[in-house]
């Protein structure tokens, strides 16, 4: 091949992962089963039109609803999406195109934290469009959260997850239990 046809590697501005999704059609059995890897507690969260604002999907109003997990490990969040209800989401096409098996449908980088319309102005640029997206309301804050179009061209989804600076946690479940405080 001629090295004209190699592509030079753009300027990087992904940053740091941040975040680890599997995609479950049980976030219970997948809780569970990461539980006995020690990874855990698990915060849990419903994404609805009550909670999650501004939802879009691939370009239209979103109508996708989640149960959303959450556990640290470190520095790295491990997060399980569950669709639930009959909206479109990505994590519902994902399941139907693997028969329901879950697995990694999608990473988060924190694109050194520039600005949300830096990082979509950016991430177009490259290619790639917004697919779904929406604001998630916190006890206090939002927070902002793009999943990219790019699975045809990475082998997986790439997220970007903006956090305002006053962000508190909403209401919550944990599993399966509170953490211990140390």
């Amino acid at each position: 091949m001629p090295s004209s046809a190699i592509p030079s590697p753009a300027t990087p501005f992904l940053g740091t992962i941040t975040e680890v999704c599997i995609v479950t059609p049980s976030h219970v059995k997948t809780m569970d089963g990461l539980l006995r890897l020690g990874i855990g507690p698990f915060q849990v969260f419903d994404f609805t039109p009550t909670t999650v604002s501004a939802r879009r999907f691939r370009g239209e109003p979103g109508d996708f609803e989640l149960r959303v997990c959450f556990a640290k490990q470190g520095d790295l969040v491990f997060e399980i999406m569950e669709p639930v209800g009959s909206g479109r989401s990505l994590m519902g096409e994902w399941l139907r195109e693997r028969n329901n098996k879950e697995g990694i449908q999608h990473l988060a980088f924190d694109c050194k934290n520039i600005p949300m319309a830096e990082r979509k102005r950016e991430m177009q640029a490259r290619g790639f469009e917004p697919a779904m997206e929406g604001v998630w309301q916190g006890r206090k804050g939002t927070c902002t959260f793009c999943f990219f179009d790019t699975e045809a061209s990475a082998g997986t989804v790439f997220e970007s997850i903006e956090f305002s600076d006053d962000w508190e946690d909403p209401e919550h479940e944990w599993y399966p239990a509170p953490p211990q405080e140390k």
